[in-house]
Protein backbone atom coordinates (compact mmCIF):
# COMPACT_ATOMS: atom_id res chain seq x y z
CA UNK A 1 0.00 0.00 0.00
CA UNK A 2 1.19 3.44 -1.23
CA UNK A 3 1.26 6.71 1.17
CA UNK A 4 -1.35 9.12 -0.84
CA UNK A 5 1.29 10.99 -2.45
CA UNK A 6 2.64 8.47 -3.94
CA UNK A 7 -0.85 7.00 -4.83
CA UNK A 8 -1.38 10.34 -6.98
CA UNK A 9 2.31 10.06 -8.47
CA UNK A 10 1.16 6.42 -9.81
CA UNK A 11 -2.32 7.45 -11.13
CA UNK A 12 -0.77 10.32 -12.75
CA UNK A 13 1.82 8.08 -14.58
CA UNK A 14 -0.57 5.80 -15.67
CA UNK A 15 -2.40 8.40 -17.94
CA UNK A 16 0.84 8.06 -20.24
CA UNK A 17 0.46 6.17 -23.09
CA UNK A 18 1.90 2.35 -23.07
CA UNK A 19 2.20 2.79 -19.10
CA UNK A 20 0.22 0.30 -17.27
CA UNK A 21 -0.12 0.11 -13.23
CA UNK A 22 2.50 -1.90 -12.89
CA UNK A 23 5.13 0.33 -15.30
CA UNK A 24 3.93 3.59 -13.17
CA UNK A 25 4.66 2.02 -9.82
CA UNK A 26 8.35 1.65 -10.90
CA UNK A 27 8.59 4.67 -12.35
CA UNK A 28 6.72 6.12 -9.26
CA UNK A 29 9.40 4.58 -6.65
CA UNK A 30 12.17 5.31 -9.39
CA UNK A 31 11.36 9.02 -9.06
CA UNK A 32 11.12 8.77 -5.11
CA UNK A 33 14.35 6.92 -5.03
CA UNK A 34 16.64 9.49 -7.15
CA UNK A 35 18.32 12.30 -5.70
CA UNK A 36 15.70 14.97 -5.41
CA UNK A 37 17.41 16.94 -7.75
CA UNK A 38 17.15 14.76 -10.71
CA UNK A 39 13.39 14.42 -9.75
CA UNK A 40 12.91 17.89 -10.18
CA UNK A 41 15.09 18.56 -13.05
CA UNK A 42 12.79 16.01 -14.80
CA UNK A 43 9.83 17.92 -13.53
CA UNK A 44 11.72 21.67 -14.65
CA UNK A 45 12.42 20.15 -17.98
CA UNK A 46 9.00 19.18 -18.80
CA UNK A 47 7.39 22.57 -17.51
CA UNK A 48 10.09 23.90 -20.08
CA UNK A 49 9.32 22.03 -22.69
CA UNK A 50 5.02 22.48 -21.69
CA UNK A 51 5.93 26.28 -21.80
CA UNK A 52 8.20 26.57 -24.89
CA UNK A 53 7.40 23.78 -27.90
CA UNK A 54 4.21 24.68 -29.63
CA UNK A 55 2.80 23.27 -33.34
CA UNK A 56 5.09 24.88 -36.58
CA UNK A 57 2.26 27.16 -38.03
CA UNK A 58 3.50 25.59 -41.20
CA UNK A 59 3.26 21.63 -40.90
CA UNK A 60 1.88 21.43 -37.15
CA UNK A 61 5.25 19.61 -36.49
CA UNK A 62 6.92 20.52 -32.90
CA UNK A 63 8.62 23.68 -33.11
CA UNK A 64 9.96 26.14 -30.15
CA UNK A 65 11.05 29.52 -32.24
CA UNK A 66 8.74 30.05 -34.83
CA UNK A 67 9.21 27.52 -37.80
CA UNK A 68 10.16 23.56 -36.80
CA UNK A 69 13.73 23.24 -37.78
CA UNK A 70 12.56 21.27 -41.28
CA UNK A 71 10.39 23.64 -42.43
CA UNK A 72 13.12 26.80 -41.75
CA UNK A 73 15.30 23.99 -43.67
CA UNK A 74 16.19 25.64 -46.99
CA UNK A 75 17.52 22.87 -48.53
CA UNK A 76 14.70 20.63 -48.59
CA UNK A 77 12.42 19.91 -51.19
CA UNK A 78 9.14 22.25 -50.67
CA UNK A 79 7.28 20.83 -53.68
CA UNK A 80 6.49 17.21 -52.07
CA UNK A 81 4.96 16.74 -48.45
CA UNK A 82 4.94 13.45 -46.46
CA UNK A 83 1.36 13.43 -44.21
CA UNK A 84 1.71 12.11 -40.82
CA UNK A 85 -0.66 11.72 -37.93
CA UNK A 86 1.39 12.55 -35.22
CA UNK A 87 4.89 14.72 -34.67
CA UNK A 88 6.48 11.54 -33.36
CA UNK A 89 6.19 10.07 -36.85
CA UNK A 90 8.50 12.46 -38.51
CA UNK A 91 11.33 11.39 -36.87
CA UNK A 92 11.53 7.43 -38.02
CA UNK A 93 11.21 9.05 -41.19
CA UNK A 94 13.99 11.24 -41.03
CA UNK A 95 15.95 8.76 -39.57
CA UNK A 96 15.68 6.45 -43.36
CA UNK A 97 17.66 9.40 -44.68
CA UNK A 98 15.41 8.53 -47.69
CA UNK A 99 13.23 11.69 -47.84
CA UNK A 100 14.30 15.40 -48.14
CA UNK A 101 10.69 17.09 -48.22
CA UNK A 102 8.46 18.88 -45.95
CA UNK A 103 5.63 17.28 -43.24
CA UNK A 104 2.42 17.71 -42.29
CA UNK A 105 1.31 16.75 -39.10
CA UNK A 106 -2.67 16.24 -38.69
CA UNK A 107 -2.69 15.63 -34.99
CA UNK A 108 -4.25 11.79 -35.20
CA UNK A 109 -6.67 9.82 -37.46
CA UNK A 110 -10.04 9.83 -38.57
CA UNK A 111 -12.45 7.92 -36.05
CA UNK A 112 -15.98 9.06 -35.84
CA UNK A 113 -16.76 6.49 -33.30
CA UNK A 114 -14.12 8.04 -30.86
CA UNK A 115 -15.59 11.57 -32.05
CA UNK A 116 -12.55 12.21 -34.19
CA UNK A 117 -13.85 14.47 -37.27
CA UNK A 118 -11.84 16.21 -40.26
CA UNK A 119 -12.37 19.33 -38.35
CA UNK A 120 -10.65 17.76 -35.12
CA UNK A 121 -7.71 17.64 -37.70
CA UNK A 122 -5.28 20.06 -39.58
CA UNK A 123 -6.50 18.45 -42.73
CA UNK A 124 -8.01 21.63 -43.95
CA UNK A 125 -4.78 23.46 -43.51
CA UNK A 126 -3.38 20.59 -45.93
CA UNK A 127 -5.44 21.20 -48.38
CA UNK A 128 -5.19 24.81 -48.57
CA UNK A 129 -1.46 24.25 -48.44
CA UNK A 130 -1.62 22.18 -51.48
CA UNK A 131 -4.08 24.44 -53.39
CA UNK A 132 -1.86 27.63 -52.52
CA UNK A 133 0.25 26.01 -55.19
CA UNK A 134 3.98 24.64 -55.52
CA UNK A 135 3.15 20.67 -54.52
CA UNK A 136 4.12 18.03 -56.93
CA UNK A 137 3.37 14.93 -54.30
CA UNK A 138 1.58 14.46 -51.33
CA UNK A 139 2.81 11.30 -49.48
CA UNK A 140 0.52 9.66 -47.30
CA UNK A 141 2.00 8.68 -44.57
CA UNK A 142 -0.49 7.54 -42.10
CA UNK A 143 0.00 4.32 -39.96
CA UNK A 144 -1.91 1.10 -41.68
CA UNK A 145 -4.62 0.90 -39.11
CA UNK A 146 -8.76 1.11 -39.73
CA UNK A 147 -8.37 4.88 -39.00
CA UNK A 148 -4.93 5.47 -40.97
CA UNK A 149 -5.97 3.75 -44.11
CA UNK A 150 -9.31 5.59 -43.66
CA UNK A 151 -8.08 8.85 -43.59
CA UNK A 152 -5.50 8.45 -46.49
CA UNK A 153 -8.59 7.61 -48.45
CA UNK A 154 -10.54 10.59 -47.18
CA UNK A 155 -7.36 12.98 -48.57
CA UNK A 156 -6.60 11.37 -51.28
CA UNK A 157 -10.02 12.70 -52.61
CA UNK A 158 -9.72 16.13 -51.13
CA UNK A 159 -6.44 16.36 -53.34
CA UNK A 160 -6.48 13.91 -55.75
CA UNK A 161 -7.67 17.00 -58.17
CA UNK A 162 -4.25 19.19 -57.27
CA UNK A 163 -1.41 17.19 -56.98
CA UNK A 164 -0.21 13.98 -57.21
CA UNK A 165 -1.32 11.25 -54.49
CA UNK A 166 0.95 8.27 -52.91
CA UNK A 167 0.93 6.07 -50.17
CA UNK A 168 3.51 4.99 -48.33
CA UNK A 169 4.13 0.57 -49.24
CA UNK A 170 3.57 -1.69 -47.39
CA UNK A 171 4.43 -5.20 -46.54
CA UNK A 172 6.99 -8.05 -45.32
CA UNK A 173 9.49 -6.36 -42.99
CA UNK A 174 12.99 -7.24 -43.80
CA UNK A 175 14.67 -9.73 -41.92
CA UNK A 176 11.26 -11.74 -41.51
CA UNK A 177 9.88 -14.59 -42.47
CA UNK A 178 7.11 -15.30 -44.55
CA UNK A 179 5.17 -17.94 -42.38
CA UNK A 180 4.91 -15.10 -39.28
CA UNK A 181 3.23 -12.85 -41.64
CA UNK A 182 -0.65 -12.24 -41.51
CA UNK A 183 -2.96 -12.23 -44.30
CA UNK A 184 -3.27 -8.64 -44.56
CA UNK A 185 0.33 -7.91 -44.91
CA UNK A 186 1.31 -11.00 -47.42
CA UNK A 187 -1.77 -9.21 -49.34
CA UNK A 188 -0.30 -5.78 -49.09
CA UNK A 189 3.07 -6.95 -50.14
CA UNK A 190 1.94 -9.15 -53.33
CA UNK A 191 -0.66 -5.74 -54.54
CA UNK A 192 2.85 -3.80 -53.74
CA UNK A 193 5.05 -6.18 -55.89
CA UNK A 194 7.71 -4.55 -58.57
CA UNK A 195 9.91 -5.87 -61.18
CA UNK A 196 13.41 -6.56 -60.16
CA UNK A 197 15.92 -4.53 -63.02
Amino acid sequence: MLPPSAEALVRELTRLPGVGRRSAQRLAVHLLRVPEADALNLAHVIEHARAHIHPCPECFGFAEDGLCPICRDTRRDESVICVVEAPQDVDPIERSGAFRGRYHVLGGALSPLDGVDPEDLTIAQLVQRVQAGGISEVILATNPTMTGEATAAYIAGLLRADAKITRLASGLPVGGDLEFADEVTLGRALDGRRIIE
